[in-house]
């Protein structure tokens, strides 16, 4: 996410202009459950379009407009420069993550991929 995405309350306003894999891109950010995550490439392979570096680009121009904590980085790694944004989010959520060891740098968790990623089963209505 970069500082020039949009604001949540903007996002209807500026929805005319995004391109059509941007929307479909940020609708499946948003069907994803509180406390769950989607891989860049988890996105890419639902929608059937695109790859990872395509979604991380919608989301780093629009995903301010959408839970973007919960599309991540397939190893876990808490989004550069906004990691203390996104970890807060995940507590709040209850997200699994796993406790950074002493010694990795700034102590940081990971998210536990294993128990957090949604596979868009439960809850979601199919592909768009």
């Amino acid at each position: 996410m970069s500082e020039q995405s949009p604001a949540e309350d903007t996002r209807e306003e500026y929805a005319h202009a995004l391109p059509v894999y941007a929307e479909r891109v940020l609708e499946v950010a948003e069907r994803i459950p509180p406390g769950r995550v989607m891989t860049y490439g988890d996105v890419a392979e639902w929608l059937e379009e695109g790859g990872p570096r395509q979604v991380g680009r919608v989301m780093s121009l629009y995903g301010g407009a959408v839970p973007w904590w919960r599309v991540v980085r397939a190893d876990g790694a808490l989004l550069p420069g906004h990691e203390l944004r996104a970890l807060a989010h995940y507590r709040a959520e209850g997200t699994p993550l796993k406790e950074a060891a002493r010694s990795a740098e700034g102590h940081l968790p990971r998210l536990d991929m294993r128990r957090a990623r949604w596979d868009g089963g439960a809850g979601a209505e199919g592909h768009t």
